[in-house]
């Protein structure tokens, strides 16, 4: 399978869940086997971002206030992040059922079940990664072009932007899924690389931005610096927007990247033996998302309180 493949480029039986073996307990690179995750850790994560995600999603469409192309971007997020949990929970599940011998399927048709889930994972984590770039690019439209904003980003062009990413994910899933090789891995390198620009770009020019006004604020008021409580408030979400977006996904495209640059060197062999702990990253990402980019907004925290009460 796809997920099979970037494990190991010799790893014939890895899987996105790993059966149990005594790897864990070994020294670093003492052992060509796979450091083991529990499939409790991936069930646990997967329905924890599956559950919260869902309340964004049911929050933003419950208030009119936050019908929104900006609103509109986070809910697509929220949503590709339910896909990647859904589908890491569903082929976790599935590896379980069959290797305990609850669920009785022919070769084909594992392969086939097999591909499917692949395919979906490709295609919410590419969608996932898209969407976090859109909303970047409309927080920077918001800033530069706050006057022309609402003609630049209407609610047309938003939903053909976010119908093209779904589109463009799944075709490219799909793609990738049938054409398994190292040209299919040096696209996914590109396309983060392209996503990991425009995002450290987009932020970088936004603070400075900030960081501007707030001087020039401050002298017009006879002060020479900015108030420390700004910058370090600009600074900090600056760097909790970049550092998650590093540590979840990095890890992940270092490990694609090393397969195509060294994969039978030993320290990258090494490497490639962690990869379940770059899937629980990437699934942590989908766990920071809402509490990064919707639970921000007051008035998100206070409908989500409504969607909550009316479990209750």
């Amino acid at each position: 399978c796809f997920i099979t493949s970037l494990m190991l480029p010799e790893a014939p039986n890895a899987t996105a869940g790993p059966p149990a073996t005594n790897g864990t307990n070994e020294t670093l690179c003492c052992s060509d086997q796979q450091v083991v995750v529990p499939n409790e850790l991936f069930l646990t994560l997967g329905a924890t971002s599956f559950v919260e995600n869902l309340l964004v999603v049911a929050a933003i469409l419950r208030n009119r206030n936050l019908h929104s192309p900006m609103y509109g971007f986070i809910c697509c997020l929220a949503v590709s992040d339910m896909l990647v949990s859904a589908s890491n929970v569903g082929e976790t599940t599935f590896m379980l059922l069959i290797e305990h011998g609850l669920l009785d399927m022919q070769p084909a048709a594992v392969r086939l079940v097999d591909d499917v889930m692949d395919m979906l994972i490709c295609s919410s984590l590419l969608s996932s990664l898209s969407f976090l770039g859109l909303i970047a690019v409309d927080r920077y439209i918001t800033i530069f072009y706050a006057l022309r904003y609402h003609s630049i980003m209407t609610f047309r062009r938003a939903a053909v932007l976010a119908a093209a990413v779904w589109a463009a994910s799944v075709v490219s899933s799909s793609i990738f899924i049938a054409y398994d090789s190292a040209a299919v891995i040096l696209c996914l390198v590109i396309f983060f690389a392209a996503m990991l620009v425009l995002v450290v770009g987009l932020y970088i020019h936004m603070f400075s931005l900030a960081h501007r006004h707030a001087r020039r604020i401050s002298s017009l008021r006879r002060k020479q610096a900015a108030p420390p409580f700004a910058r370090m408030k600009g600074a900090a979400t600056l760097t909790i927007l970049l550092g998650v977006f590093f540590i979840c996904w990095g890890p992940f495209f270092l490990h694609l990247l090393l397969i195509l640059l060294c994969p039978n060197q030993p320290l990258c062999k090494c490497y490639f033996q962690y990869f379940g702990l770059y899937l629980i990253l990437v699934i942590c990402n989908s766990v920071v998302d809402p509490v990064i980019y919707a639970f921000r907004s007051q008035e998100l925290r206070r409908t989500l309180k409504e969607v909550v009460l009316c479990f209750w």
